[in-house]
Parts: structure tokens; sequence; C-alpha cells
């Protein structure tokens, strides 16, 4: 009888063990998925533009001054980086380690970041010091606001709006110019109506749902945040008019802290003049 429970413990044991080593390898592997974008709108100088998109940092800790994620980054050799919110996270805050991404982020590329929801959940001064910390790093911090990226005598427009004020969006984000490429970058996808009838929007950047937290096969993502079960819009690339989304699984995690066959996600979209 002794024998009996000893082997079942042992092999209960070994079976949590390897579970517990899968569970952390998936959450701690990084992936790389590369989208191309071809349009029209650009001229030659644009083409093979590549953005790297990283969201749902969470402040999630990737190796000292997030050494892997940034040479994975790094070896991409990007144009430009936009950061797709929550970049810390309000249920277990570390300001410093989510920082670490934007200081080493631009000394690789120009630097792009808005805000996510969990921004808007920190204490008044911790979201101060994000926004500080991007400015004073020589990031952009796009708070309604658009830029225009420019290379040679070339040129397409860049729009990040605020997490607040993505449910009156339409009364934030500019009317844009449709002979540009527009790009705009927004922390939730589950307004894609929204962004699509805006009118002149050709892509969007966007995260909050972390992959659906869990994915199955045929099945997909189990749960996101403002989409409930089963998610529409959980990863990759979706169609809405003359609109493209991208979504990114996005890197941490937050109230959940496990994800089921659902790897940490570099996006890489590579602009291609059609």
């Amino acid at each position: 009888m002794k024998k009996t429970i000893k082997k079942k413990l042992i092999f209960y044991t070994a079976i949590i063990s390897i579970a517990a080593l899968f569970c952390f390898w998936q959450n701690n592997m990084l992936t790389i998925s590369e989208y191309p974008y071809k349009t029209d709108k650009i001229g030659t100088s644009f083409d093979n533009f590549k953005i790297i998109q990283i969201s749902d940092l969470h402040n999630k800790n990737f190796g000292k001054r997030q050494k892997r994620l940034i040479e994975k980054i790094e070896h991409l050799s990007p144009d430009i980086i936009v950061i797709t919110g929550d970049i810390a996270d309000s249920n277990h805050t570390n300001i410093p380690k989510a920082l670490e991404f934007i200081k080493e982020a631009v000394k690789i590329a120009p630097t792009y970041y808005i805000t996510g929801n969990h921004e808007y959940w920190l204490d008044d001064s911790e979201l101060a010091e994000i926004i500080d910390c991007v400015n004073n790093s020589g990031a952009v911090c796009l708070n309604d606001e658009t830029v225009t990226v420019q290379k040679n005598n070339e040129s397409f427009t860049l729009t990040g709006v605020d997490d607040l004020s993505l449910v009156n969006f339409s009364d934030h984000c500019p009317e844009l110019d449709g002979e540009n490429l527009n790009i705009l970058l927004a922390h939730e996808p589950q307004y894609i109506a929204d962004y699509s009838t805006h009118g002149n929007i050709d892509l969007v950047l966007s995260g909050h749902a972390h992959g659906g937290q869990f994915r199955l096969p045929f099945i997909g993502g189990i749960i996101a945040p403002d989409q409930d079960f089963f998610p529409e819009y959980t990863k990759g690339v979706h169609k809405m008019g003359n609109t493209t989304m991208i979504v990114s699984r996005g890197i941490g995690n937050s109230v959940i802290p496990l994800r089921l066959f659902n790897y940490p996600e570099i996006v890489c979209i590579t602009l291609e003049k059609e």
C-alpha cells in the first residue's frame, strides 16, 4: 500500500512539475508575428518600412533592462516602434520596470506611445510619471494627436487616440486626408466599427484582448476584456470597409496571470508599395 501511494505521489508530482514548466515557458517565450501591409498610398521611400508594435506589457520583465525583448526588436531593424497601451499594470504596479522598455526602445528607433485602460486605473501620480518619462526619453506620447512620419520627400500620418477617448472616438480623431496613408493607434479593438466609419483610416494597430488569454484549436480565444467569452477580435488581421485592423496578442498578463497556447507576441508590420 505504501509503495502504491509513493508511486502515485511521484507520478502526480512529475505531472504537476511538467505542467508548471510548460506554463512558465509559454508565458515567457517571445514570438514574432509578421504582417505585410500592401498599399498604393505610399511611395518608394516607404516600401519595406518596418513598424514594430508592442502592446500590453503590463510591466512584465524580460531580463535586465528588458534585454531579451529589446534584442529581438533590434534584430528586426524597425523604422519605428509603437506601443499600444497598458505598458504598466494597475493590479501589480511596478512603474520603474514598465518604463525600462521605453528608455531602451528609443535607442533603436523613433518610438510612439498611447495609453491603455490600465494607465487610467493607476494613481494620478503614477500616470504622470509614465507620461513624463515618455516625453523625457525622446518618445512621443500621442494623446489624441496626429503626427507626420516623413522619409525623404514622402510621408504618412500616425494618429494616436487616448484610451479614455475611444467611447467618443469621432470627437477625438481628426478628419484625415484620404490621399495619405493614415495609421491609427487605438488600444481597444472592439471599436472597429467606429474606426472604419470615421473615414480615411487605413490601418489600425490595437491590443487589449491578450489574444483571448486561453486559445484552443478551432475555437480561438476564450475570453477578452470588453468582449466577454469567445471574443471576435483577439489577434491578427481584421477588415471592415476600407479599414484593416491588426490586433496584437500582447506580451504581459494582468488579472489572469496565465496564458495557454498563446505566446507573448512582438508584431512586425511591413509596409509594401502596391
